[in-house]
C-alpha cells in the first residue's frame, strides 16, 4: 500500500529539508518516492541542487540501496487543466481557456480551489498503478503548508464535497477525502526545542485530532548537542567556583589558587556556562511538553555547516535508523 506523508511546521524549523530527508530515508533499499512541492518556492530544486523543478515528475536522486526519490512541483493552473482533462475532456479547450487568463483566474479568487488541487494531484499519485497492478511510489511525501493553516488545508475538500453534493467535482472531493483520513496517510509536525514552535506544534496536533486528520510523528529539528553533563549543569548552577576552577587546572590551564589562570578565567566560562544551562533546561522542558503528545519522537541534529547535498543525506540515515519499518 502506498502512503501519504505529509510535513508540516512553524516556518523556520526546516520544515521542507525534513520533508526532503523523509523522502530520501523512505526510498532507501529499491523503494521509489514522490517528494511534491505545493507551495512554489523551488526550495527542493535548491536542496537537491537541480534546476527549478517543471510540472512532471522527474527523478532527483538515488537513495541508498538503490531506491529513487522523484519530485513534483505541483503548479495549481496546470493541475486544473489536469482536472478539467481528466473529468470534462476539456483538453485544446482547457489550454484555450489557459491562454486567455482563465485557469489564473480561477485558482486566483478562489484559494480554495488551489488547494483542493494540490491535495488532490497529492493523493492522485498516492493511488496510482502502473500495468503491473502495482503502485507506482511506495511513499509521496508531502512539503506541505506551515502548521498555522495545515488543518483547513487538507480539509478543504470536505467543504468542497458537501457544496458539490453530486457529480464528478463531489466525488473527486470524496476521493481525495478517503485517502487524507485514512491509515495511508499521517501528518508529521517539524519543531525546535522552543517555546513557539512547540507551542504551534501542540496547538496543531490538537487541531488535527479534532478534525479526524492522522497525525504521524513530531520531529524535533536542529537539535543541539550537551555540551555539559548533568554533573557540570548542576555545579554551574549552583555557581560552585572551586569545583569550576579545579577542573581547569586540571585539564593544564594553570592553578587553580586565587589569581591564577584558572581562577581567572571561571567567571567568564561560568557565564557562558550559565546560559547554556538555561538552554538544557529550556529544551528539556519543551521535550517533555512533547513528550506528552503521545506521538513519536524523533531527533536530527543541527548541522553547524548549514545544509548541502551531503548533509541532507546524512539526516535522511538519521531519520532511517530512527523511522518504524
Amino acid at each position: 500500500m502506498s502512503r501519504l506523508h505529509v510535513v508540516s511546521g512553524k516556518g523556520g524549523t526546516g520544515k521542507t529539508t525534513v520533508a526532503a530527508a523523509l523522502a530520501l530515508a523512505l526510498a532507501a533499499e529499491g523503494r521509489r518516492t514522490l517528494l511534491v512541492e505545493v507551495e512554489g518556492r523551488q526550495g527542493i530544486a535548491q536542496l537537491f541542487e537541480t534546476e527549478p523543478l517543471p510540472y512532471e515528475e522527474r527523478k532527483i536522486a538515488t537513495a541508498p540501496g538503490g531506491g529513487e526519490v522523484h519530485a513534483l512541483a505541483i503548479d495549481p493552473e496546470f493541475a486544473l487543466l489536469d482536472y478539467l482533462h481528466m473529468f470534462y475532456k476539456l483538453g485544446s479547450a482547457g489550454r484555450a481557456l489557459k491562454k486567455l487568463g482563465a485557469i489564473d483566474f480561477a485558482t486566483t479568487i478562489a484559494p480554495g480551489l488551489r488547494d483542493v488541487l494540490l491535495t488532490g494531484k497529492a493523493c492522485e499519485a498516492v493511488r496510482r498503478k502502473g500495468k503491473d497492478g502495482r503502485f507506482v511510489y511506495d511513499s509521496v511525501v508531502m512539503d506541505a503548508p506551515p502548521t498555522g493553516r495545515i488543518t483547513r488545508f487538507l480539509n478543504v475538500n470536505d467543504e468542497v464535497a458537501g457544496l458539490a453534493r453530486t457529480g464528478p467535482i463531489h466525488n473527486q472531493a470524496q476521493a481525495v477525502m478517503r485517502v487524507l483520513k485514512s491509515p495511508q496517510t499521517a501528518v508529521h509536525m517539524v519543531t525546535l526545542l522552543e517555546e513557539m514552535p512547540v507551542q504551534e506544534t501542540a496547538d496543531g496536533i490538537s487541531e488535527l485530532r479534532a478534525d479526524g486528520l492522522p497525525t504521524g510523528g513530531v520531529i524535533i529539528n536542529m537539535v543541539r548537542p550537551a555540551v555539559l553533563d548533568h554533573e557540570a549543569v548542576e555545579a554551574v548552577a549552583n555557581g560552585r567556583r572551586t569545583a569550576v576552577a579545579k577542573a581547569l587546572s586540571q585539564a593544564g590551564l594553570g592553578g587553580a589558587r586565587r589569581g591564577g589562570m584558572a581562577e581567572r578565567l571561571v567567571d567568564p566560562l561560568l557565564e557562558q556556562a550559565r546560559e547554556h544551562a538555561e538552554r538544557v533546561a529550556l529544551e528539556r522542558a519543551q521535550r517533555a511538553e512533547l513528550t506528552g503528545l503521545g506521538l513519536p519522537l524523533h531527533e536530527l541534529e543541527l548541522l553547524t555547516d548549514g545544509i548541502d547535498l551531503a548533509g541532507l543525506y546524512r539526516l535522511a540515515a538519521d531519520l532511517r535508523k530512527q523511522w518504524p519499518a
